[in-house]
């Protein structure tokens, strides 16, 4: 394996990593806090289990962890005209009309704009024109409440490496996730292994938690394929702070305590919230950033995070926040050591 003497870490093609098949979990383990946990530390790699993150954590650290929730985003119909089936999967909605959404479609290329799209009965979405990159804009039948369109012919939306699962759709959201907080496509992976009972552990050990929340979109599937990393353009998802969290991430700053992230998502949320001394203003902002090695950290001190996608962004982002030697030593390990991979996968936890 190539190591940061010898890799261009600008490159993609550095970035990647032999994964067999069938370490790609399909289902979560049994109980959300039974998966393995890697530890990344200066003393090298240890494995434990997440049960153990009590016992990893010290008194006063700060967990901060993103709330959002997952919604039912992908829509099944059929076309109005020859009857084909039809899956329209929403994005976003738009800020100035709530019937108005990018989507992915397919069979995209098939359906020209106007496309009437029948989702059921009397209930019609029109495919709009083409926005680039395979999105397109959708007009959702206005008969029909849109919280209660998604809730009721909506279906929770899986990665697309996740290919037979088993698992009930609660194992795709975090156990305290806010429901008015549905606005991702993706959940946070990271806060998928935590449960009330260990929330409650951590808390009796002298872990704080704060939330915050960035609405995952559809970019964290989606590798990166230009050949240098430095011509990709992340897609922009919204984020927010809240003042007391803010207030309470800076408390724990200025008073030397550890801010944990916990996954990706919250590391890009207060790194574009933070100011150049690490002080984290409240908000709410779209946010664009892009993490690569080279990048200084500025508002965080430990990353509790699962395992990437080769040539993905969000592995970039650990090797900037562990370094590329690390890091890529670590996965070869995981490999190795039959660590499950990927949103229902197993955990690390690094710094």
């Amino acid at each position: 394996m190539a190591n940061s003497a010898t890799a261009d870490l600008w490159r993609t093609a550095s970035y990647f990593y032999e994964l067999p098949d069938e370490l790609i979990a399909q289902n979560p383990s049994d109980r959300r806090d039974g998966s393995r946990l890697m530890r990344l530390g200066p003393g090298g790699v240890s494995h434990c289990v997440f049960s153990d993150l009590p016992s990893l954590l010290g008194p006063g650290d700060l967990l901060v962890m993103n709330d959002t929730r997952v919604f039912r985003a992908r829509l099944a119909g059929k076309r109005l005209s020859g009857g084909g089936a039809v899956e329209i999967f929403c994005l976003r909605q738009s800020p100035d009309d709530e019937f108005s959404w990018t989507a992915l479609v397919r069979p995209g290329r098939r359906l020209p704009p106007g496309s009437p799209v029948e989702l059921a009965p009397g209930i019609v979405a029109a495919v709009g024109e083409r926005i680039g990159d395979g999105v397109r804009m959708v007009r959702l039948p206005d008969n029909i409440p849109v919280d209660a369109l998604f809730e009721r012919y909506g279906k929770i939306p899986l990665p697309p490496y996740i290919k037979n699962s088993s698992a009930p759709p609660e194992r795709y959201q975090t156990v305290y996730g806010k429901r008015e907080n549905d606005r991702s496509v993706a959940a946070p992976t990271a806060g998928l292994h935590f449960t009330p009972k260990l929330l409650d552990r951590l808390a009796e050990s002298g872990v704080k938690t704060e939330f915050i929340t960035l609405d995952v979109g559809v970019g964290t599937f989606r590798p990166v394929k230009s050949d240098d990393i430095r011509q990709h353009k992340m897609h922009s998802e919204r984020c927010s702070v809240a003042h007391g969290a803010a207030s309470r991430i800076n408390a724990a700053r200025s008073e030397g305590r550890r801010v944990v992230a916990v996954g990706t998502t919250v590391v890009r949320t207060l790194e574009s919230m933070a100011d150049e001394s690490g002080m984290v203003s409240p908000g709410c902002r779209e946010t664009e950033i892009f993490i690569a090695p080279g990048y200084r950290f500025k508002a965080v001190d430990a990353l509790l995070t699962n395992f990437h996608l080769p040539r993905s962004t969000l592995l970039m982002l650990v090797c900037a926040f562990a370094g590329y030697d690390a890091v890529m030593d670590a996965y070869a390990e995981a490999v190795r050591q039959r660590y499950r991979f990927f949103s229902f996968g197993d955990a690390m936890l690094m710094g």
